[in-house]
C-alpha cells in the first residue's frame, strides 16, 4: 500500500498512523484510495507530497524510528532544502524578552551562516528563530502541528507566508486536518528529525520544548541549552538539560563550530556619541531607563533620543521596561 495512503487514511480517521493498520476499516479504505485523484486535488492547492519510501524524502527524518508515511510540503523551494545542514531552535511559548532576543538572535545568525533554520511556527521562541532567519535573508522550515493548508496559530499568518515565499512549511498532515493537543507531541518529532542539531532557548519543566529536545537525544542528534537565571521558571527545563549533558550555547559561533561554519560579520553601524555611550552600558548587561540615566548621567531627552537611535539601527530592543543590546 502507498504511503499516500496511510497519510490519507489518518487525516480521514483523524488517527496518528505510520504504519499500515492490520484492520477491515484500512483495508477498505485502501480498496477504494485514488492516488491519482488526491494528488491532483493537492496540486490545485499548490501542496506537494513526498512519501517516506520516495528518494528525496529527508534522509535524517527517515533515520528516526517512526517517521511518518511521508510528508506534505508549501512554498518557494523543494525538499532538497532540507539536505543542507538544518538546525532547530525551539523553546517557551510564552518566552521572556531575553528569550525572545536570543531566539531572534540566533535564527539570524545561524540563517546568515548558510544554516537552515527549523521551528514550528508557535508563538515566542519559535516564531522569533523564524523571524531573525528571514532577517538575515536565510532559509527557514516551519514544521506544523495541523494540516499542511492551515496557519495556526493564526496570529502567525502573515509570517507563515514569508515562510513560504523563500523557504518551505512543512507536515505529516494532510489539508483540513485540524489542530489538536496531540499532534503538537507528534510535530516535535518532526522537527528533531528534520534537524541535525537542537537549540533549546528557554523551556519550563515538561514543555514540547524538551519533549524535542529529548527525541534529538534518543536518536543521537547534538542538543545546546541556553542557560538561564536560575530563579526563572522559564530556565528550569533548559538548565535541566544542562544538567544531563546538553552542551551550553553561549553565543551562535558554538553551533557553527559543530557544522564547520563561521559567523558572517556584521557591517558597522554608524551611531552618535551619545548612542555609542549607552550602548556600550547596555553591553554590560540589560538595564532599565531609570538605571541607564544613573549610570550614564544623561538627561531624560539625551537617553530617550539615544535609545531611539539605538533601536531604529538595530543595537538594542526593549521588552519588559528593560533595554537589552542587540
Amino acid at each position: 500500500m502507498s504511503d499516500l495512503a496511510l497519510a490519507a487514511f489518518a487525516a480521514a480517521h483523524n488517527a496518528h498512523v505510520v504504519r499500515a493498520p492490520r484492520d477491515r476499516a484500512f483495508r477498505r479504505f485502501a480498496r477504494t484510495f485514488d492516488e491519482g485523484g488526491y494528488l491532483a486535488g493537492l496540486r490545485e492547492q499548490g501542496v506537494r507530497w513526498v512519501g517516506r519510501s520516495d528518494h528525496d524524502f529527508p534522509a535524517l527524518l527517515g533515520a528516526i524510528h517512526d517517521p511518518p508515511p511521508g510528508v506534505f510540503f508549501r512554498g518557494a523551494l523543494d525538499l532538497s532544502l532540507l539536505r543542507r545542514a538544518t538546525v532547530a531552535v525551539v523553546g517557551a511559548r510564552s518566552c521572556s524578552p531575553y528569550g525572545s532576543q536570543v531566539a531572534r538572535m540566533l535564527g539570524r545568525e545561524l540563517a546568515g551562516a548558510g544554516l537552515v533554520v527549523v521551528s514550528g511556527l508557535a508563538r515566542g521562541v519559535d516564531g522569533e528563530a523564524h523571524r531573525g532567519a528571514l532577517d538575515a535573508g536565510g532559509a527557514t522550515v516551519a514544521v506544523l502541528g495541523c494540516g499542511i493548508d492551515r496557519d495556526y496559530p493564526a496570529a502567525h499568518a502573515e509570517l507563515a507566508k514569508r515562510i513560504r515565499a523563500t523557504g518551505l512549511a512543512v507536515s505529516e498532515y494532510a489539508p483540513g486536518v485540524e489542530p489538536a493537543p496531540w499532534r503538537f507531541p507528534a510535530r516535535n518529532r518532526i522537527i528533531a528529525g528534520l534537524s541535525a542539531a537542537t537549540v533549546v532557548v528557554e523551556a519550563r519543566d515538561r514543555s514540547g520544548a524538551l519533549i524535542t529536545a529529548d527525541l534529538a537525544l534518543e536518536e543521537g542528534r547534538e542538543v545546546f541549552a541556553v542557560p538561564g537565571e536560575i530563579t526563572s521558571a522559564l530556565s528550569s527545563g533548559t538548565n535541566d538539560l544542562l544538567k544531563l549533558g546538553a552542551t551550553p550555547l553561549t553565543m551562535s559561533s558554538d553551533v557553527l563550530e559543530l557544522f564547520g561554519l563561521s559567523a558572517v560579520e556584521q557591517e558597522g553601524v554608524d551611531l552618535g556619541s551619545t548612542a555609542e555611550q549607552v550602548l556600550a552600558r547596555l553591553r554590560d548587561g540589560p538595564a532599565s531607563a531609570d538605571e541607564l540615566a544613573r549610570s550614564t548621567g544623561l538627561d531624560a531627552g539625551a537617553l530617550a533620543s539615544a535609545l531611539t537611535e539605538l533601536e531604529l539601527a538595530g543595537c538594542a530592543v526593549a521588552g519588559g521596561g528593560v533595554y537589552r543590546a542587540n
